[in-house]
C-alpha cells in the first residue's frame, strides 16, 4: 500500500497525479498533526481569555458578523451553520472531484491556520482513505466567501448528515458511519467555519482540467501531425527556423512535436503540388502553442492555491494574531480558468476545421472519405457532431469571472463566480476530447486512402493502436458507437 504524508512540502500537481493514479492512501505527518495541535491549543486559550468578538468564532456570519454569540453556544453555531449552507443543487458532483476536494481540504487544514481539531481532519482522512465520499451537488457557490455551499455539503456527514457514496452506492451519512463503528462528530468553535471557506471546489475542477489539459495538448498535436499527412500537408510550416525568429515556447514545443511526429513519412516526404495549406494546419504551432502557455499559467496558479491556506479568519498562534481576510476569494482561479477554458475550447475549433478540410473531397480524398460516397454518407455527420460541439464551447467560454451578485446584505459585495467557471471548464474539457477523437477517427480513415505510400512509424503505431478500437469504415455503419469509442480512446491515450 503507498502512502502520502501530509505536511508542508510543496505539493504539485504531478504529485496529486500520482497520488490519484496509483490510489494512495494518506496521512497526517508528525508535522502536520504539530501545527494542528499547536493552533487548536491557542485558539482554545484565546477564547477562554479574550472578551472581545472574533468573526466567525463567537459571531454570526457574513452580514451577521456584528451579531455576538455566547460560549456556551459556541458548537451549535458551528453545526447550524453547516446545516443552514448546504443549499447545493444541480446535478451531483462526480466522486473523484469529490474526493480530490477532501484532499485538497486536508492539505489546507494541515498547516495549522484554522484552528481545526486533530480529530476532524483525521476524520477527513479516515473517510477519504475508506472511500466515504460526500455528496456534492454542482451549484451553490459563488466563489466567495469560498466555495460555502458545496463544502457543506462535503462536512455534512463528518456530523452525521448528508449522504455519501460508499461501496458503490448512495447512502445516508448517518447509516454508513454506523456501519465503520464510528460516531458523528460535534464540531467546536471555528470547525464548521474552517471546512466550509475555501477554494477546494473550485480547486478540484482546475487540478482536473490541468490534468487533461495537458494530455489535450499532447494528443492534439499526434491527432494533428496525422492529419497533416492524411491531407498530404506541407512540413515547411514545421521548420525550425520559422520558430526561432518568433520564440513562444508553447510555439517552438509544437513545432518540434509535429517535426519528430513526422519524421520518416513517406507522405511528408514526397514533393507537393500545392503552395500553401489552410490555417488549420499551417498554423498548428501557433494555435496549439499559444494553447500550451495559457496551460502554463493557469498551472502555476493552480500550483501556487495548492500550497496555500484560503480559510477566514486565520489564526497565527505564534504571532498571537487572529485575522480577518480574503483568502477565500476565488478571484485568481476565476480567471485562470476562464482563460483555461478559451485555450482548449480552441484546440477543438482548429481541430474541427481540419475535419471539415478532410472530408471536403480535396487533395485526392473522397468526399465524406467512403470510397462510394452517395450512397454512403460517410464522415459526413461526425463533422456536423464536432461542430455543434465547438458551437457550445464558444457558449461556455463567455467569462464567468467578470460576472459578480452581492450578497449577504451586500457585506460580501464582490464575488468570483469561480464555481461557475470550474463547472463549465471542465465541460469545455469534455467537448475538446471528444472533438480531437472525431479528428483522429477522420484522419485515420484518410490516411487509407493514401496507401500504399506510409506515414510515419509513430503515427502508424497511433493509428493501430485507434483500430484495435475503432475499424475502418468501408460502408455506414452506427456511427455513435464509433465515435463513442474514439473520445474513450483520446482519453485514455
Amino acid at each position: 500500500m503507498k502512502v502520502h504524508y501530509i505536511n508542508s512540502a510543496k505539493l504539485s500537481l504531478s504529485k496529486i497525479e500520482e497520488i490519484i493514479s496509483q490510489s494512495y492512501k494518506i496521512e497526517l505527518s508528525d508535522e502536520a498533526k504539530a501545527n494542528i495541535i499547536n493552533c487548536r491549543s491557542y485558539l482554545d486559550n484565546k477564547i477562554k481569555t479574550h472578551d472581545k468578538p472574533i468573526y466567525g468564532i463567537n459571531t454570526g456570519f457574513g452580514s451577521l458578523c456584528n451579531t455576538s454569540v455566547s460560549n456556551d453556544d459556541l458548537e451549535q453555531l458551528q453545526e447550524n451553520l453547516v446545516k443552514s449552507h448546504a443549499c447545493g443543487m444541480g446535478d451531483e458532483v462526480d466522486s473523484s472531484i469529490v474526493k480530490l476536494m477532501m484532499l485538497l481540504k486536508i492539505q489546507a487544514l494541515s498547516y495549522g491556520k484554522s484552528g481545526v481539531c486533530p480529530e476532524t481532519v483525521q476524520r477527513l482522512v479516515d473517510f477519504y482513505n475508506l472511500g466515504v465520499i460526500p455528496v456534492v451537488y454542482q451549484l451553490g457557490s459563488l466563489g466567495a466567501s469560498g466555495d460555502l455551499a458545496p463544502l457543506a455539503h462535503m462536512t455534512l456527514p463528518l456530523i452525521g448528515m448528508g449522504e455519501v457514496y460508499y461501496n458503490g452506492k448512495k447512502q445516508k451519512a448517518e447509516s454508513v458511519i454506523k456501519e465503520l463503528n464510528l460516531t458523528a462528530l460535534k464540531l467546536k468553535s471555528k470547525e464548521g467555519l474552517a471546512l466550509m471557506n475555501g477554494t477546494q471546489f473550485m480547486l478540484a475542477h482546475a487540478v482536473n482540467a490541468v490534468l487533461r489539459g495537458q494530455k489535450i495538448m499532447l494528443g492534439s498535436d499526434k491527432i494533428a501531425a496525422l492529419s497533416v499527412d492524411s491531407y498530404l500537408g506541407r512540413i515547411d510550416p514545421f521548420n525550425q527556423n520559422l520558430h526561432i525568429i518568433r520564440p513562444h515556447n508553447g510555439q517552438l514545443e509544437t513545432a518540434k512535436n509535429i517535426r519528430e511526429l513526422l519524421e520518416g513519412s513517406e507522405i511528408a516526404g514526397q514533393e507537393k503540388k500545392h503552395v500553401q495549406d489552410p490555417y488549420s494546419f499551417r498554423c498548428i504551432p501557433q494555435v496549439h502553442g499559444a494553447s500550451k502557455d495559457a496551460l502554463a499559467y493557469v498551472k502555476s496558479v493552480v500550483e501556487t492555491e495548492l500550497n496555500s491556506v484560503t480559510d477566514n479568519p486565520t489564526v497565527f498562534p505564534d504571532e498571537d494574531m487572529i485575522l480577518s481576510g480574503g483568502n477565500f476569494h476565488g478571484q485568481p482561479l476565476a480567471l485562470a480558468m476562464d482563460f483555461l477554458a478559451i485555450a482548449i475550447a480552441e484546440i477543438g475549433s482548429i481541430s474541427e476545421r481540419r475535419v471539415y478540410r478532410l472530408i471536403s473531397g480535396e487533395r485526392g480524398l473522397p468526399p465524406f472519405l467512403v470510397a462510394n460516397p452517395g450512397l454512403n454518407s460517410g464522415f459526413m455527420i461526425p463533422q456536423y457532431t464536432a461542430a455543434s460541439i465547438v458551437s457550445q464551447n464558444k457558449q461556455l467560454c463567455t467569462p464567468s469571472s467578470v460576472d459578480s451578485i452581492s450578497s449577504s446584505n451586500e457585506q460580501e459585495d464582490h464575488v468570483s463566480m469561480g464555481a461557475n467557471a470550474a463547472t463549465k471548464l471542465l465541460r469545455v474539457v469534455a467537448n475538446v476530447e471528444r472533438i480531437l477523437g472525431i479528428e483522429l477517427f477522420a484522419a485515420s480513415q484518410a490516411l487509407s486512402f493514401r496507401e500504399p505510400v506510409k506515414t510515419s512509424p509513430q503515427l502508424q503505431k497511433l493509428v493501430d493502436d485507434f483500430r484495435k478500437s475503432v475499424p475502418l469504415v468501408k460502408d455506414d455503419i452506427v456511427m455513435y458507437e464509433m465515435l463513442h469509442k474514439a473520445e474513450e480512446f483520446v482519453k485514455a491515450v
